[in-house]
């Protein structure tokens, strides 16, 4: 049996966790660049913890520029066994109103300008997304949701649109109508993926800020009705947050859904075709199954 360590991947309007004991910013190195900020670590009712400000203190990454593989590497680098990723979305529907949260279990990823894999060339790997969300870690959040009184909704689709703009209001209902997504965003790919490869769980918690562009009643984004929600978001993003060591608790057995062991038959290249230089680099993403 492993230890649970909780990693928080903070979005818009989320730059650090309150109440941590023995809380520090760490700088952590990683071979795949720098990561968004330090981390900020320590424990919550006895169970370790990590935060991780995506877009940086300040706000200072793009959703193209986060280092998304440089942050996932570091949360799995330092222990982290579950990644809760928090993050600011546009709603598609009617009832997913600003304020409230989604639990996303599906995507569709229109990201463009990203490394979305830590393998390539020389170490060739293929996991499944097919159910690119860990139930177990949804369902954890979905209750520490609702005891923080929050309206939270389970299972949802979210478009991951490149950015920075927001949609024109052709895409908008494209993605609504035809698509069927339920909320949009820009950084929950390639997050998910590469969370995967990495063998964490990874659930996904979208804090409606806005109804995009679709909505007759609202027209074009607003970014000063955003900000004020995202404030309000925030506070409630903190009050999930703090509930989830109780439910997940120190002790943590193998995921039931698979998640710690996505590339158990993933590695595609023959040991000795491996390129040494990108296997180096994955020893905290991958150095289970390269030690074999």
């Amino acid at each position: 049996m492993t230890k649970t360590m909780i990693g928080v991947i903070g979005g818009s309007g989320l730059y650090e966790i309150d109440g941590l004991q023995d809380a520090q910013w760490r700088h952590v190195d990683t071979p795949w660049g720098a990561p968004s900020d330090q981390i900020l670590t320590g424990t919550l009712d006895g169970v370790p913890m990590a935060f991780l400000p995506r877009h940086g203190r300040g706000h200072v990454h793009t959703p193209s520029t986060v280092p998304y593989r440089a942050n996932i590497d570091a949360l799995k680098r330092i222990g982290v066994t579950d990644v809760i990723s928090v993050s600011a979305c546009g709603s598609f529907r009617e009832d997913l109103a600003p304020g409230d949260f989604v639990l996303v279990d599906q995507y569709i990823d229109r990201t463009f300008a990203r490394e979305k894999s830590f393998f390539g060339p020389g170490c060739v790997a293929h996991v499944s997304v097919a159910h690119p969300t860990c139930p177990r870690l949804t369902d954890a959040c979905g209750t520490a949701a609702r005891d923080a009184g929050i309206t939270v909704h389970r299972g949802g689709t979210y478009l991951a649109m490149e950015g920075p703009q927001f949609s024109t209001m052709a895409e908008s209902k494209l993605y609504r109508d035809a698509w069927g997504c339920d909320v949009i965003g820009m950084t929950g790919m390639p997050e998910a993926k590469l969370a995967r490869e990495a063998e964490l769980c990874y659930a996904s918690v979208a804090m409606i800020t806005d109804y995009d562009s679709w909505h007759p009643d609202h027209g074009a984004v607003d970014i000063t009705a955003i900000i004020a929600t995202l404030a309000g978001n925030a506070d409630k993003g903190h009050n999930m947050v703090r509930r989830l060591p109780a439910l997940l608790g120190p002790d943590r057995v193998p995921c039931p859904h698979g998640c710690d062991r996505a590339l158990e038959f993933a590695m595609l290249t023959a040991p000795e075709k491996r390129d040494p230089d990108l296997v180096a680099r994955l020893d905290a993403v991958a150095g289970r199954v390269l030690a074999r």
